[in-house]
């Protein structure tokens, strides 16, 4: 190591020779350094600018010229350490040194405490040093940061405890304000309509404690003149005035010609007056998605038509009925998954294709969208117009869908409906009375039996996320069946007529072996596998799977069984038999499906319970209806109370997870965490039992 690299230092002494022997008692000590011998204290002050030392030392110098050079130090390098050597010491020259403002005092006799004193110096002195630049970048960078944020096409706003500290110029222009006088030091909240206050707290809880993404969260902004405003915001950690906030941000839209392209090619494809997919575009839009099999769960079309729109229209005039043609879609548009496609079909009826995770989802939907429409009241001038509508209801055939023949159903759904009275779903159900589902059934009964034969079923998991914690490596085993082809075949295709056919509890017997089978290979921390109803009054089934326990290294408390509310409910006395008896083998349980039924907390007390599963279909307006959020937080505290842990089923939004956070939820599952993924085993493994 070369003097290019040496620490530097100063030695102040009227004599050469400590200085000689403070080098060389450093180079020993493998910490090169170059000391600077200053004779006289005339000099300090040159020396002190020019050579930026780490490390001043007055050594064998008089009290007057210590104290002067101490001064000069102050002055010059406060943050240089002064050290003092003396021939000879006493506790009180070590008192009276520091009180000059040294360090330290030390004797050369004694080596090693020099040696020691002078690497302890020079470490806290680079380390000071570490620390001052750091603070300094620190600060630089949030002189810079708010300068960006102030100058940022984005627009910005900082949080502090639910008050807002902080608006760049983009936010108080999309607001509306001149300055920021009228929204700084008042309550966030003040920001943004009712609705959206529920899934916004949330996300600024899970923001502020380090647990939430980059998910946009979608709200309605109320803009200073009244107005409201849709709007996407994405919420980060920062700092404000050295404290920590939450960043909201409105991402400036960034567009390309390719962008605009397609934005272009978008806009003349949707009606003017809701924003809606026109009829052309919207049939095409939706033969297209039904001529591809479902990544999961079912498909409805529903048809939404206000109820006596005509004489709405004879009422307040044709042109003033288009306004509540847009509030009505408006309404409708609040409602729709990322996966759904809606348009305008006819006249005043909108057309949607819905998908969701079962039919229930589907009927909860339609009653949120119902709902909705009995409570507008839409202002037309001097008038008040109450509204109501009728909802049509089919469910779209997982193969050979013919689109025509899908709508000529919906449509047939919606005049049942309004012959009824309106303001009611029809939902045109072919498959009970169908003189075609003995037919249909025999073929499925045949395809059902080949594959347990020949072991064409195959599990796929879904994973459950923690909402509070570390990931707690738990997943949902669902099923699928391959044909003959290896294609798959989702169980919303085969189930009903397996049901039908008294084969559930075979199909049960092949998940659970297979289930056993996959925890013992691959140790998750929690599977959750549905048994039916037929399993559920099954008096043999402990039995037979005590057998498969016994014949393999399982750990029962790895599975965890789940049923259904409904069942729960139906079949109570069976229910506890068979989910005790299961309890004491050491697996979990779980009812799924939860919240919904005639008492579900009756059942939290009656069953042993591990975990209960927040119905799905709450969680289609849990986002926007207190109502829900009420109930749902209710759930979610007494089951604390019995700790009982608590999943929201098929969450699909940013929005219902924010909410969930606030309620306490413990963990979430659905497509918004993510899709099924397929089960792996080893290979030769078989899940047949």
């Amino acid at each position: 190591m070369t003097d290019n690299t040496a620490v530097p230092l100063i030695v102040f002494s009227p004599q050469r020779e400590p200085s000689e022997f403070i080098n060389s008692l450093m180079r020993k000590a493998g910490e090169p350094v170059h000391c600077t011998w200053i004779p006289a204290v005339r000099d300090l002050g040159e020396a002190l600018e020019q050579l930026n030392p780490e490390l001043l030392i007055c050594a064998y110098v008089s009290e007057a010229d210590t104290r002067q050079a101490a001064t000069i130090r102050d002055q010059l390098a406060p943050q240089v350490p002064l050290l003092i050597v003396r021939p000879n010491l006493s506790e009180a020259d070590i008192a009276a040194g520091m009180k000059i403002g040294a360090r330290d005092v030390v004797s050369l006799s004694a080596s090693e405490r020099v040696m020691a004193v002078l690497s302890r110096e020079l470490r806290s002195f680079r380390l000071e040093r570490a620390l001052n630049t750091t603070l300094q970048s620190a600060s630089d960078y949030r002189r810079q940061l708010q300068s960006v944020l102030q100058r940022s096409n984005d627009a910005i706003l900082q949080v502090q405890e639910g008050i807002v500290v902080d608006a760049n110029q983009t936010w108080l222009e999309l607001f509306g304000y001149e300055d920021g006088s009228g929204i700084v030091s008042q309550p966030l909240m003040d920001l943004f309509d009712d609705r959206s206050h529920a899934p916004l707290k949330g996300a600024l809880v899970a923001c502020g404690q380090g647990k939430w993404t980059d998910h946009p969260l979608k709200v309605n902004a109320l803009l200073s003149d009244g107005s409201h405003l849709e709007l996407s915001l994405v919420l980060t950690p920062g700092e404000f005035d050295n404290e920590p906030c939450v960043r909201i941000m409105v991402p400036a839209k960034k567009r390309d010609e390719r962008q605009l392209t397609t934005d272009l090619s978008d806009v003349v494809k949707r009606d003017s007056s809701t924003g809606l997919l026109l009829r052309r575009p919207l049939l095409d839009a939706i033969g297209v998605r039904i001529d591809a099999p479902p990544v999961g769960g079912v498909r409805f079309m529903a048809l939404v038509r206000p109820d006596k729109f005509a004489e709405l229209e004879k009422d307040v005039g044709a042109r003033a009925s288009e306004q509540l043609v847009s509030e009505y879609a408006a309404i409708l548009k609040s409602h729709l998954g990322p996966n759904d496609i809606a348009g305008r079909f006819s006249g005043v009826s909108f057309l949607a294709l819905i998908e969701r995770g079962n039919s229930h989802d589907v009927e909860a939907w339609s009653e949120a969208v119902l709902a909705r429409f009995s409570e507008n009241t839409s202002t037309v001038g001097q008038k008040s117009v109450h509204s109501s509508c009728t909802i049509g209801l089919t469910a779209v055939p997982t193969a050979g869908s013919s689109i025509d023949a899908v709508i000529a159903d919906v449509l047939e759904a919606v005049r049942r409906g309004r012959s009824q009275g309106g303001n009611q779903i029809y939902h045109l159900d072919k498959a009970d009375t169908d003189t075609r589902v003995q037919a249909y059934d025999k073929i499925w009964v045949k395809h059902i039996k080949s594959a347990l034969m020949e072991n064409r079923f195959r599990l796929v998991q879904q994973p459950v996320a923690s909402l509070q914690g570390d990931d707690p490596n738990m997943f949902d085993v669902l099923v699928r069946m391959l044909d003959h082809q290896n294609k798959e075949v989702l169980p919303a295709e085969f189930m009903a007529a397996a049901e039908r056919n008294d084969l559930l509890k075979n199909i049960d017997r092949w998940v659970v072996g297979a289930s056993l089978s996959f925890a013992a290979q691959k140790k998750p921390g929690c599977l959750f596998v549905r048994l039916s109803k037929d399993s559920v009054v099954d008096t043999g089934f402990t039995e037979w799977l005590r057998t498969q326990v016994a014949t393999g290294a399982h750990v029962p408390a790895r599975i965890c069984f789940q049923i259904t509310e409904t069942i729960a409910e139906q079949y109570m006395n069976a229910s506890v038999t068979q989910l005790s008896a299961l309890k004491k083998m050491g697996f979990r349980i779980a009812l799924e499906r939860f919240g919904t039924g005639r008492d579900p907390f009756k059942l939290l007390t009656m069953a042993p319970l591990d975990f209960i599963k927040i119905d799905g279909a709450m969680m289609q307006d849990l986002a926007t209806n207190f109502e829900t959020q009420t109930v749902v937080k209710k759930l979610v505290e007494t089951a604390v109370k019995l700790k009982i842990e608590t999943i929201a089923e098929r969450v699909e939004d940013a929005n219902t997870m924010a909410v969930l956070w606030q309620l306490g939820v413990q963990f979430i599952q659905g497509y918004f965490v993510n899709a099924p993924e397929e089960v792996v085993m080893a290979e030769g493994t078989s899940g047949r039992r």
